[in-house]
């Protein structure tokens, strides 16, 4: 793969990330191997597409559009692939921002003609400037960033994770884009699972397909206060079993829960034991972990109840379009192109 054929995908929404924005591109930029361009995917705010046109309009290989289909992370995301060149493209969240050696990692995967994603460790940075005592590792990808049960190192998976992932193009040929109904729309209920419905309906697609998990390709992640207090883990977990009832109205409850089962029954059992543990010896916290697991895995439960229960009403169904080429060239959104 030549050194520099790989894109970079960032969705932005919202002006209040502005610095986090300019992080992430700042991040991207700095990397050991040079990305070949970083498309910034504006979700239908005028006001920050412009102002982010002006930002980086003298910026080398920095490209502005707008999101050219419906509101939400999975349509921006569409509109990055859509516009991109490379023969991967990476996404990373707009408020993270990379280690240098993030796409050199991320590159070395695809080494594999086999390997079609590559995904990699989220870290969490705390507004407080440290953990919450209560807040379980296991439960880290509420504030979307890599939990206690992952494997370690490099290791094939069901699914990368959305805000650290990267994708072979072949991929999107195969399967399609993210489907546009899953996810997140901006400040909205925190839904989630996009990814997971596209890695699942990946390797439908080519059975032969590797999705791998390479937990040296390091981003950190930043965690606003907001999202260190139960009643946003609560929201989260309860979102969490709504995504979770809608992946598997897509791709079937034994594919989108499989992964699912083996957390539910051997990694968070162990947490819970931990945290009593850490409690009978008076170590801060035990009792709040201990606690939240539980409240978590019930609030999600509940969410999927829910969920399927609405998805089997409505007959829900999802829109998944071709991206890449249109008549022969790449398609290029309506939005705003520099260097």
């Amino acid at each position: 793969m030549s050194e520099s054929h790989i894109s970079v995908v960032i969705c932005v929404y919202t002006e209040d990330r502005w610095e986090d924005i300019l992080a992430a591109v700042a991040s991207v930029r700095a990397q050991s191997r040079p990305a070949l361009e970083t498309l910034l995917v504006v979700d239908h705010n005028q006001a920050l597409l412009d102002r982010l046109t002006k930002e980086y309009q003298e910026a080398e290989a920095v490209r502005v559009l707008a999101n050219a289909g419906p509101r939400g992370l999975s349509a921006g995301r569409n509109t990055g692939i859509a516009a991109s060149s490379g023969e991967i493209i990476a996404f990373l969240d707009d408020d993270a921002v990379a280690e240098r050696d993030w796409l050199r990692h991320f590159a070395d995967g695809y080494a594999d003609p086999r390997v079609m994603a590559v995904g990699g460790r989220t870290v969490p940075v705390w507004a407080s400037g440290r953990r919450p005592a209560w807040f379980p590792e296991e439960f880290d990808w509420v504030v979307g960033c890599a939990y206690r049960g992952l494997p370690r190192g490099r290791a094939r998976v069901r699914n990368v994770l959305g805000g650290n992932a990267s994708f072979r193009r072949t991929a999107f040929d195969a399967a399609g884009g993210f489907a546009t109904g899953i996810g997140r729309d901006g400040d909205k209920r925190p839904l989630g699972c996009e990814e997971t419905e596209l890695c699942i309906r990946l390797t439908r697609a080519r059975p032969d397909a590797v999705l791998l998990l390479d937990d040296r390709a390091v981003i950190h992640h930043r965690v606003p206060e907001v999202r260190e207090h139960f009643r946003y883990f609560r929201t989260r977990t309860y979102a969490e079993g709504l995504s979770k009832a809608l992946v598997a109205q897509s791709v079937g409850a034994d594919k989108g829960l499989e992964s699912e089962r083996r957390y539910a029954t051997r990694v968070l059992p162990a947490g819970v034991a931990r945290g009593l543990r850490d409690a009978l010896l008076a170590r801060p916290g035990g009792t709040g972990r201990a606690g939240a697991i539980v409240a978590g895995v019930l609030t999600a439960a509940g969410g999927y109840a829910v969920g399927s229960v609405r998805a089997r009403r409505s007959g829900a169904t999802f829109s998944v379009v071709p991206v890449g080429k249109i008549d022969g060239r790449r398609q290029e959104p309506e939005g705003h192109r520099h260097g």
